[in-house]
């Protein structure tokens, strides 16, 4: 049975700690299961498990850059646990320490807290970290947003990372709501010819790939620059492009297998126009169900004003 892992994320005084006790507090989440409290970093707020309905959450800080997957085994055996909820650190890259947890442990939810009078700040300075946090997060809860504060800049700084993510502020006057703003495509995808701009390339890729289904027997055209696919038979290429997620260290090729008899007359880097229909299935590329493309047309083109793209 995979156990299942609660991840909480967001820097230090951002209300990590004060939720999840909260939460080990509500008898609806807390009902005795015996659960592992990993705590990565240590703030104002301290734990109080004598608050909680059933006493079985058992606390243990750990150094969540040095440990290591036995040693996360271990603990998890000694307190016989059934699931994991953990705090962690804001100022580390979560992929650590999800590559180190055992292969049974499966996220089950991560949720990220922010202060609004300094996360824009962060964003400035640190912006991997907040690209981090904010890319694998369900919902982001922005608290300490004052009464008259505009919520629209900390919507875009959300939704330009992680368009399914849900959104949730938090007024000093006590308010709470969520955000109901409606981010509408910046093509169509009813169109006949769905037509993507060369700015929008990022964001139709990661739109397509996190909701292929919403794609299938659609035909698009974009330009791309030509990539060979080495695993592949003849026949096929990979039309993309370089994308920048938040820096330059993190540009990297997203490409999108694509079936085109002539793909052997294709040189690579090459910047081409492609129009192409969208098939859904499975591919090694993607370990699973993604878009594939099926040529239409493919025609030499002028390189994109910015040749990385960019959200």
């Amino acid at each position: 049975m995979p156990v299942p892992v609660y991840a909480f994320t967001g820097f230090l005084d951002a209300g990590k700690t004060k939720f999840i006790q909260d939460t080990l507090c509500d008898p609806r989440f807390n009902a005795g299961e015996r659960t592992l409290l990993l705590i990565c970093e240590e703030g104002e707020e301290e734990y109080d498990p004598s608050a909680y309905p059933y006493q079985h959450v058992y606390p243990e800080t750990v150094d969540q850059e040095n440990i290591t997957t036995e040693e996360l085994e271990a603990l998890f055996k000694k307190h016989r646990c059934e699931r994991v909820v953990v705090e962690l650190n804001g100022m580390l890259q979560i992929g650590a320490f999800y590559q180190k947890m055992p292969a049974d442990w499966q996220i089950a939810q991560e949720v990220m807290f922010a202060d609004a009078s300094t996360i824009m700040s962060y964003n400035a300075n640190m912006r991997s970290l907040v690209v981090d946090k904010l890319t694998g997060c369900e919902m982001v809860v922005f608290n300490r947003v004052k009464p008259e504060e505009d919520i629209m800049p900390l919507h875009k700084l959300a939704r330009a990372l992680n368009r399914r993510v849900g959104i949730l502020y938090e007024r000093t006057d006590g308010r709470t709501e969520y955000d109901e703003i409606e981010d509408p495509l910046p093509f169509d995808i009813n169109a006949p010819v769905i037509e993507i701009g060369d700015e929008d390339f990022a964001l139709w890729y990661r739109d397509m790939s996190e909701e292929p289904k919403k794609y299938k027997d659609k035909t698009v055209r974009f330009k791309a620059q030509v990539a060979r696919m080495r695993k592949e038979k003849d026949g096929f290429f990979a039309p993309g492009r370089f994308v920048m997620t938040c820096c330059v260290e993190d540009i990297q090729f997203m490409g999108i297998p694509c079936r085109y008899e002539k793909s052997a007359e294709l040189r690579a880097r090459d910047w081409v126009m492609v129009t192409a229909k969208i098939n859904v299935r499975f591919h090694p590329l993607y370990r699973g169900i993604g878009p594939i493309l099926e040529a239409i047309e493919v025609t030499p083109a002028e390189p994109a004003a910015n040749e990385v793209a960019t959200f």
